[in-house]
């Protein structure tokens, strides 16, 4: 993975200035695992809210703000769209019009309006817990939305040309494998707990969702999806770690007699 390719994963997954110019932007679209650091440097940097010295509501709101502070909003956009396109009734067509509509409909606001009550309710489920293993999951919901995100790149198809061809055109499943490689450490951040691993397989079983509607509804995957699998993933990574720290907070560790 060069240089290149992880500057244009922070110039389009975060607001921060850097991978803005096109071969930039290019050597990340044909490196699906640029993705995968980028989602350790959004999770690290938005968990450290989660340690602020005050009450647990507060810590919980300050997470969201951070969340869309380093991410912006444009993939809120997209999931503002697929929520859109969710509602209407028609072909794929339909949906697709619906979609380069500006105007936003009851839909979008619902979608959005969800993700966001999701995550803060998420957020202030975390501020309860323990603050290691409130920051794993965190770290880990965010690199399994991402590792959703390379694998759409690699396995989805594009619904017309436009940003998720660009995606999709020079990648395949075998593309996907250094994704793995890199999400492999998210699993480990809370053990002996398995909340890391269920954050990662949760933000994983959304992408899939995104994906396989995608495909159905609008003929592929486009630029929207991208987007709404970044936010559905990390909101169900939340919950999945949150989940098995709840059922599994320790791993049995069994051992010959």
């Amino acid at each position: 993975m060069g240089l290149k390719a992880l500057a244009g994963a922070v110039g389009f997954l975060t607001r921060l200035p850097a991978g803005r110019d096109a071969d930039a932007w290019d050597a990340f679209a044909a490196t699906p695992a640029a993705f995968l650091p980028v989602g350790y440097l959004l999770g690290g940097v938005a968990a450290l809210a989660l340690a602020i010295p005050a009450p647990d509501p507060a810590r919980a709101f300050c997470y969201v703000a951070a969340v869309y502070a380093l991410t912006g909003i444009n993939h809120v956009d997209g999931l503002a769209d697929l929520g859109d396109a969710a509602v209407v009734h028609g072909d794929t067509e339909r949906r697709r019009e619906v979609m380069k509509d500006t105007t936003v409909g009851v839909g979008a606001v619902l979608a959005v309006a969800l993700v966001v009550a999701g995550l803060a309710l998420a957020a202030l489920a975390l501020a309860g817990i323990t603050l290691l293993a409130a920051v794993g999951i965190v770290v880990a919901a965010e690199v399994g939305a991402k590792f959703g995100m390379a694998a759409l790149a690699c396995l989805g198809a594009p619904a017309h040309e436009g940003l998720g061809s660009q995606f999709t055109a020079d990648n395949g499943a075998r593309s996907l494998v250094p994704s793995a490689l890199l999400a492999l450490p998210a699993l480990a951040l809370t053990w002996p707990s398995l909340a890391a691993t269920g954050a990662v397989a949760g933000a994983l079983l959304a992408a899939g969702a995104v994906g396989r509607w995608s495909d159905r509804a609008l003929g592929g995957a486009g630029g929207d999806a991208f987007g709404a699998t970044n936010e559905l993933g990390r909101l169900a990574g939340l919950y999945g770690g949150l989940i098995a720290w709840e059922l599994f907070p320790e791993v049995i560790a069994w051992t010959p007699s």
